[in-house]
């Protein structure tokens, strides 16, 4: 995770704490539990959302900072984003996360839930630590509630030929944009911005956030396993019809009708043919753009905050995670 971090040195050294720091909350009397957790929070995550709170934080006036504060919350932000990974892989019964066997698959569902379950708790229990009556304790509750409604909302279209581009809208930008939003505009809140920047951070986390998950669905239909770090196509297994499929299917929605008929019994060979597909008809290349259009709009807001060493390096990461060429 670190070596992500080598042109942003003092970023890296702030992630080694937020790393340290999230061990010791995930300290538990199951050692294995304990142990496998430990290392879920190390396997391959790059820490983005703790990084981009950092890097907002560093664009306010350090000498009223509380350091201690900035760490917890950071670490707040990826024990939740962790949270979310384990339910995820619950549900979709995934085998794999990051290229590692994941907790479900190592030890069942029933403890995979509690292992959750006990993540959540330490995220409320460090920002309770870090914002003891700050209005932000409302705003995270309130960015946990979305982030999980953004969740249903995606269960809710499972196998639905009918999704739309605000359909799948409506799922990201709870289940992936709000936890950049919410990373973004507390980083500005907690680093002592004003008002304006801490708007403008929100705007940009929101589009960095779509940006993200639009770039991490095409993966799916041009990565292949290796790359990913997951089975291949397993979105569309699992009937989470993403972007470039919806931008292929209303090009030639019969064309797909009788594939996704089969809802969970297509197979393996006949999801390539749908990958296949959807790269024919132009969806992939549909999601590009749409994710171009809100990285730019990242991008224009970034120009936007005051120069500083934070602001160009808010920049170079926002061009290096979002200007993909795949």
């Amino acid at each position: 995770m670190l070596s992500y971090w080598n042109d942003y040195p003092t970023i890296q050294n702030k992630l080694q704490i937020v790393c340290s720091l999230i061990e010791e909350q995930l300290q538990v009397r199951n050692k294995d539990i304990q142990e496998t957790l430990i290392d879920f929070a190390k396997s391959g995550g790059k820490y983005l959302r703790p990084a981009y709170f950092l890097l907002f934080a560093e664009l306010g006036d350090t000498t009223k900072q509380n350091q201690k504060q900035l760490f917890k919350v950071a670490a707040s932000i990826e024990i939740l984003h962790m949270a979310s990974l384990i339910h995820d892989d619950i549900v979709d019964d995934s085998p794999l996360r990051r290229g590692t066997i994941t907790v479900q698959s190592k030890y069942g569902k029933d403890i995979a839930v509690y292992a959750g379950d006990l993540l959540f708790t330490q995220f409320f229990e460090l920002i309770t630590q870090a914002m003891n009556g700050s209005y932000y304790l409302g705003i995270n509750a309130a960015s946990m509630k979305r982030l999980l409604l953004g969740e249903l909302d995606q269960m809710h279209t499972r196998f639905n030929q009918q999704e739309t581009v605000e359909d799948y809208l409506r799922s990201i930008n709870g289940k992936t944009a709000e936890l950049f939003w919410l990373a973004c505009i507390q980083g500005a809140h907690f680093g002592k911005t004003d008002k304006k920047i801490e708007t403008l951070a929100g705007q940009i986390g929101r589009n960095v956030g779509i940006a993200f998950q639009v770039y991490d669905d095409i993966l799916d239909y041009t990565a292949d396993q290796h790359d990913l770090q997951k089975p291949i196509l397993e979105d569309l297994a699992q009937g989470v019809y993403t972007l470039p499929l919806i931008f292929a299917k209303e090009e030639k929605p019969e064309i797909f009708a009788s594939y996704l008929a089969k809802k969970n019994e297509l197979s393996l060979e006949e999801a390539q043919k749908v990958a296949e597909l959807v790269v024919t008809y132009g969806g992939v290349q549909k999601a590009k753009k749409f994710a171009q259009n809100y990285t730019q709009n990242a991008l224009q807001d970034i120009e936007k905050l005051p120069e500083s060493q934070a602001k160009k390096e808010i920049t170079h990461l926002t061009k290096q995670l979002l200007q993909r060429t795949f």
